[in-house]
């Protein structure tokens, strides 16, 4: 690490210090972000309980694993959906589904017995059962790898238009905007500058909106949308990056990946509307400011998915013994949120998967005692597609059973694809790594982990950098002491490492994507287990 990199590394007393900032200026602190209100209902510990409306076996499931029960299940879950939503029961027993099962409705529970009572067996991947999945920048990937599950929480006509288009091989966007990102429509500009952190924003319209809307705040355009457009978003970038001075030398222009992902897309409860100033105020702090020069507006989104959740059951698939070479995945994947908004998942087990659980588009969704074990897997949870707000916690990513075929790859918890504010807490990782496909992430938490880290991180240089400013990583004990991906203050901007265990350089080493000082902190560097307090988004939550 180059002197001017991290600024203040010290001991714990110098994360108690740090910490002490955080709680003088928590929504506007230069490196650490403010996360207490990721996951849903804004962190809730209870989860809503929606009354059992279907038993699944009334349908005809079938829990002895004999004939198919994806048409029972996927019948119940539609009535029960369509009639207001409730709770669908799926009582012990195993399981045998030949389809996607689809929790494609708010306000809907599909509950099973118990991860060790309830168990859907898949039969079939993925490219099975919608077909192959090329992606939308060419080449020869697969995009199972890194989107869908065999378990969809996405709302049905979302997902509809999604499996159409990957069936007539037209690769969609897949997010809040449709399957070309042209479906938003405007409903005001934003015409003052308000600060990242800020909770209000000043409209030059406040007709269009109500206390109560969900609405999306775009920031910056399509980047071949002319010059000034263009200038615009390397501003945005920048700024996402934390204005250092290396971000304004940066070339954005040739980073066609990551400009693809703007406008970068912020869902957003307004929760009051004042005509006199022409003002909102929104339900979380802003993750930006809105500087004129990234067109910040309020549009439309596609309805997510609601008030729904998947608890109490194992999903197992019959995937083949050998993980498939690294990004030709068949999508033997376990449960992607998709689209979703406060949803959860709970006590849900992936075994013998390409990848685990998938966030693409969620925001507000917990992910609690989820757990990923079997013959070994590309990703174990992935964060894409400006995912925001998030929680998983209290997760478990076991030792692969079989040993890792030549060509394949292991990274662990990912982020990626302009993602922000999202938590990852009280994790036990047997291997893997903190994973960045680039796509500048960034105001992510990573706290309270113990890990293997034996993984490592991927990304095309098109995605552009590592990381954005406000990365945190706090209190993680490094079993192995290998250092990629986990100590980050010498390659992310902005950032805080803070009660990281004292770790050494291996093969996959990074070098800073920005010249010059990245303002950085480093504290309580090799003493995790001893950092007050021991797991930042708690403590941040005490706050509130």
């Amino acid at each position: 690490m180059s002197e001017g990199q991290a600024a203040g590394a010290g001991g714990v007393g110098e994360a108690a210090a740090l910490w002490e900032e955080i709680r003088t200026r928590p929504y506007t602190h230069p490196q650490i972000p403010y996360v207490a209100l990721a996951g849903c209902g804004g962190g809730a510990r209870a989860f809503p309980r929606h009354p059992v409306m279907a038993n699944a076996l009334d349908f005809g499931a079938d829990p002895s694993g004999a004939a198919d029960s994806a048409p029972a299940i996927n019948r119940a879950l539609r009535e029960v959906g369509e009639s207001g939503g409730g709770t669908v029961l799926l009582p012990p027993g195993t399981y045998r589904v030949d389809d996607v099962i689809l929790v494609g409705w708010s306000h809907t529970t599909l509950r099973g017995a118990g991860s060790d009572r309830t168990t859907l067996r898949a039969t079939a991947s993925l490219t099975d059962l919608v077909g192959r999945y090329g992606s939308r920048y060419g080449g020869d990937k697969s995009s199972w790898s890194w989107a869908g599950g065999l378990v969809w929480m996405c709302p049905a006509d979302r997902h509809r238009a999604l499996t159409t288009a990957i069936r007539a091989a037209a690769w969609p966007f897949e997010g809040w905007t449709g399957n070309l990102r042209d479906e938003a429509v405007e409903l005001a500009r934003v015409t003052e500058l308000s600060p990242q952190g800020g909770w209000q924003a000043t409209l030059d319209d406040v007709s269009r909106v109500r206390a109560g809307d969900r609405v999306l705040v775009q920031y910056g355009e399509r980047y071949g949308a002319g010059p000034a457009a263009a200038a615009g978003c390397d501003a945005l970038l920048a700024h996402i990056a934390g204005d250092i001075p290396g971000a304004a030398a940066y070339d954005w222009a040739d980073k066609t990946k990551l400009v693809s992902y703007l406008p970068y897309e912020w869902p957003a409860v307004i929760t009051a509307v004042d005509p006199a100033h022409h003002r909102v105020t929104f339900d979380r702090p802003l993750p930006l400011a809105t500087r004129p020069a990234f067109r910040p507006r309020l549009t439309t989104l596609a309805a997510p998915l609601l008030d729904a959740g998947v608890e109490g059951l194992t999903i197992r698939t019959d995937a083949p013994a050998e993980q498939s070479p690294h990004l030709l995945d068949r999508g033997w994947n376990g449960l992607v949120a998709q689209c979703t908004w406060d949803c959860w998942v709970d006590d849900v087990h992936a075994v013998d998967v390409d990848n685990g659980f998938l966030m693409v588009a969620a925001k507000a969704t917990t992910f609690r005692r989820t757990r990923v074990s079997g013959r070994g897997c590309h990703h174990g949870w992935v964060c894409r597609e400006g995912s925001h707000d998030n929680l998983v916690e209290d997760f478990t990513l076991d030792a692969r059973t079989t040993p890792a075929p030549a060509g394949t790859q292991l990274h662990g918890i990912n982020a990626e694809g302009l993602s922000s504010y999202n938590v990852w807490s009280r994790g036990r990782m047997a291997m893997g790594t903190f994973d960045t496909h680039r796509g500048m992430p960034f105001a992510n938490v990573r706290t309270e982990i113990t890990l293997v880290n034996d993984g490592q991180h991927g990304g095309d240089l098109s995605a552009g950098p590592l990381y954005g400013a406000r990365f945190t990583h706090w209190n993680v004990t490094v079993a192995n002491a290998r250092a990629g991906c986990v100590r980050i203050d010498d390659v992310a901007p902005r950032s805080a490492t803070v009660g990281v265990s004292e770790v050494r350089p291996f093969a996959q080493v990074d070098e800073p994507d920005f010249t010059g000082p990245l303002g950085s902190r480093l504290a309580a560097y090799g003493a995790p287990g001893a950092v007050e307090p021991p797991n930042l988004y708690e403590a941040q939550r005490a706050l509130l």
